[in-house]
C-alpha cells in the first residue's frame, strides 16, 4: 500500500475509486465504505484510494487536542492489511481548510487522484465550512467524469454507527459494546518497555506499556485482555493507570499474560481489551494487591473460558476466538 502523508503534491497513477472521510476507528459503518471501494476495484480495475486528514479537523478548526480512537500508525496498518492500494493523510492546513468545495473535486479529487467512482456516506461534508454534500457530489461527478455512490449508514440497535458512539461507549469502559460497534477488540499497540519489575517481586510479571498521547483510553481500571507478540497469542489481565499503589508519573499499560514466559522486552505487543473489571484501586500494602491481582486473575481466566465456549457452540467445531458475539 502506498502511504502519503505529510504533503499536498500527491497523485494516483491510474483512474481510482475513492472514498473519503475522517476514520476514526475504522468502525463497522466505515468497513461498508471500504468494502465497498475494494469491490469496485477489483471489478473495474480500479486504484482504491482512502483519502482523510493527518489530524482530526476539529482539533485544528477549534484549536483542541482530540483523541483518537486508532493513532494514524494503526489506521495504516490495518488499511494495508484489507488491501487498500493507496492512503492518503492530507496534511489539514490553511490551504485545504479555505478550500472551496468545487476546487476541491477539481483540483483532489480529478486533476490529483483520478477518481471514477466515488464512495461516501450520506452525512458526509466537505470543502471550506463543510459547505459541499454527498449530493453536491453526486450531482456535479458526471461533469467532471466520475459517478458518486452514497452509502446509508450501518446501524446497531436502531441506532446509526458514529466514531462519536464508539468515544461515548469507550469513555464507560463498556468493551463488549465497543467491540460489537467497531466489528474488532479495541487494541492498544505498542513497544514493550521495562517498568519497575515489582510485579515478579509478588508472583505476578507483567509487560508494560507507554500508549501514543493522541490515543483515547477508556477509564482507568483493569480488563480482561487478548494479547498478541511476535505472531503468539495470549490472554491476561490488563491495568490502565498510573498504579496508584505504586505511583507512576505517566498513564501505563501493565498486562499480566497468563501462561508466558521469557523476555519480551523490546516486542511489539497489541493489547486488546475485552471485559471491564474494576476500577484502578490504591492498596495499602503489597499483599493485598497481590491478593486482589489472584483474583483478577481468577476472574480473568474464568471469563475466557467461558467466551470459548460460547464461541465454540455459536460457530461449529472449531472455535473462533475472534468472532463478535
Amino acid at each position: 500500500m502506498k502511504y502519503i502523508s505529510k504533503t499536498l503534491d500527491f497523485h494516483t497513477e491510474r483512474g481510482s475509486v475513492v472514498t473519503l472521510g475522517k476514520f476514526d476507528g475504522l468502525h463497522r459503518g466505515h468497513m461498508l465504505l471500504i468494502n465497498r471501494i475494494l469491490e469496485i476495484g477489483r471489478r473495474e480495475n480500479l486504484e482504491t484510494v482512502v483519502f482523510t486528514f493527518d489530524v482530526l479537523p476539529q482539533s485544528r478548526v477549534e484549536h483542541t487536542a482530540q483523541r483518537q480512537l486508532l493513532t494514524n500508525e494503526e489506521r495504516s496498518r490495518m488499511l494495508r492489511k484489507l488491501g487498500i492500494d493507496c492512503l492518503v493523510e492530507c496534511p489539514f492546513v490553511d490551504e485545504v481548510m479555505h478550500m472551496s468545495p468545487l476546487d476541491f473535486i477539481r483540483n483532489i479529487l480529478v486533476e490529483q487522484l483520478h477518481a471514477k467512482r466515488i464512495v461516501v456516506g450520506k452525512d458526509f461534508r466537505f470543502g471550506y465550512q463543510r459547505k459541499g454534500t454527498a449530493a453536491m457530489l453526486y450531482e456535479l461527478g458526471p461533469s467532471y467524469g466520475f459517478e458518486t455512490e452514497i452509502i446509508e449508514k450501518a446501524t446497531m440497535d436502531g441506532r446509526e454507527i458514529s466514531s462519536s458512539w464508539v468515544k461515548e461507549t469507550l469513555k464507560t469502559g463498556d468493551m463488549e459494546i465497543v467491540s460489537r460497534l467497531l466489528g474488532y477488540h479495541y487494541t492498544i499497540r505498542g513497544e514493550v518497555v521495562h517498568g519497575h519489575a515489582l510485579g515478579r517481586t509478588i508472583g505476578v510479571p507483567t509487560i508494560n506499556q507507554i500508549p501514543p498521547k493522541e490515543k483515547l483510553l477508556p477509564p482507568f481500571g483493569v480488563y480482561v485482555s487478548e494479547v498478541r507478540i511476535g505472531g503468539k497469542q495470549y490472554y491476561g489481565i490488563t491495568n490502565i493507570g498510573v498504579k496508584p499503589t505504586v505511583p507512576e508519573h505517566f498513564t501505563g499499560v501493565e498486562t499480566n499474560l497468563f501462561d508466558c514466559e521469557g523476555d519480551l522486552y523490546g516486542q511489539i505487543a497489541e493489547v486488546s481489551l475485552l471485559k471491564y473489571l474494576r476500577p484502578e484501586t490504591k492498596f495499602p500494602s503489597m499483599e493485598k494487591l497481590k491478593i486482589q491481582l489472584n483474583h483478577d486473575e481468577q476472574e480473568g481466566r474464568y471469563y475466557i473460558k467461558r467466551k470459548k465456549e460460547k464461541n465454540f457452540l455459536l460457530y461449529g467445531n472449531r472455535p473462533v476466538y475472534n468472532k463478535i458475539s
